[in-house]
């Protein structure tokens, strides 16, 4: 009787100890997917072993440690620096065959970035080179000891007198203008605006209830990151009469998408600022040819910020003490107000000149 063909056949062999197998319709077919498999354990693209590829453990370690505990925001700002950094640097080299100098020749190619971007990336690194180290994949963490490279301070300004009298005289004929209205009066961050309701607007007392934020790059609304961020803001004569005559149902948000009529998302209300700015400019003078603006006369650093940090100073200028400015800010750390109130402005000069005369009889 002839003997039965296998309906599979087995190839097994075996790598650093341990028997693989693979399986085929012919013996040549099996032979050929271990050999295959082979090749992958050696680049390590199969198992959790320091043999992996940096890009096989910078995506492990993205999905199964960072993103059940972190918000889609952070985990985006993650994937960035993972998919258009890290992995075109080092994605092909094993987790095990990286030293420190991989990662700081990564860091020194973005000398220049701002200091803030620069940090974030060595923070990554950091994370999961020690997350592989505490697994027992490599025998130290080549990212302990990085150094970050020259950087640019990301500097927030306050607009200037020119910019707030442009700004203030386009608030009233814009779509964006109660917006920016607000940003500048009151210095709220543009998440805290996106998930700001009318019921947050107490118009009796004349406060501004800030008890939630939208997530960056998400649809997400959440408390604020720290507890500092919920606070009432006051809100000034000016400010709230352009609110009374926009005042809508208290679940409806304040700030809608002028086309759909929905929350704004960090898309919309990215562009809803730059629209904004391109009619702020051509207000100001900037030369116009078949509706492209040909030369700008608005500076580019100008941007929602600005306008928070304008509130800042604005707070010290009218002698707000620094604690209250804190509050109000919503700044965990009293340190970041006083970084914006070290920014002396010739008000506060002149009101403090005015105090020295007053205590001294003058």
């Amino acid at each position: 009787m002839p003997k039965k063909k296998p309906s599979r056949y087995r190839s097994t062999f075996y790598y650093e100890g341990k028997r693989h197998e693979a399986t085929g319709k012919t013996q040549r077919d099996s032979d050929k997917k271990a050999a295959l498999k082979l090749d992958k354990l050696k680049r390590g693209e199969i198992s959790i072993t320091s043999n992996m590829t940096v890009k096989r453990w910078a995506e492990e370690w993205l999905e199964v440690y960072k993103r059940p505990v972190i918000g889609e925001g952070h985990y985006k700002n993650y994937l960035i620096h993972i998919n258009s950094v890290i992995i075109p640097a080092i994605g092909g080299l094993t987790l095990k065959s990286v030293k420190d100098v991989h990662l700081q020749k990564i860091l020194n190619s973005r000398a220049g970035k701002s200091k803030s971007d620069l940090s974030k990336l060595r923070m990554t690194l950091k994370a999961m080179f020690q997350r592989a180290y505490q697994s027992g994949l490599i025998a130290k963490n080549p990212a302990e000891f990085l150094e970050l490279p020259a950087a640019t301070e990301g500097k927030r300004r306050s607009i200037t007198d020119k910019e707030r009298t442009a700004i203030l005289k386009l608030t009233e004929t814009h779509h964006a203008g109660l917006w920016v209205k607000t940003l500048l009066y009151t210095g709220l961050r543009p998440g805290e605006t996106r998930a700001l309701d009318w019921r947050h607007v107490d118009f009796k007392n004349k406060l501004i209830h800030v008890e939630q934020s939208m997530k960056a790059r998400t649809k997400n609304i959440d408390t604020p990151k720290t507890s500092a961020g919920v606070r009432d803001i006051p809100i000034p004569n000016h400010l709230l009469s352009a609110l009374r005559a926009s005042k809508g149902n208290p679940f409806v948000p304040v700030f809608t998408q002028p086309t759909t009529g929905r929350r704004h998302t960090t898309t919309s209300m990215r562009g809803l600022w730059l629209n904004f700015k391109r009619e702020l400019d051509i207000s100001m003078g900037a030369n116009v040819f078949n509706n492209q603006i040909t030369m700008s006369v608005v500076a580019p650093d100008l941007m929602p910020y600005c306008l928070r940090h304008t509130y800042c100073t604005d707070l010290q200028d009218a002698g707000v003490p620094i604690n209250i400015a804190r509050y109000l800010m919503g700044h965990s750390d009293i340190s970041v107000t006083a970084k914006i109130y070290t920014h002396t402005t010739d008000k506060a000069i002149q009101s403090a000149a005015d105090l020295i005369n007053k205590a001294n009889g003058g």
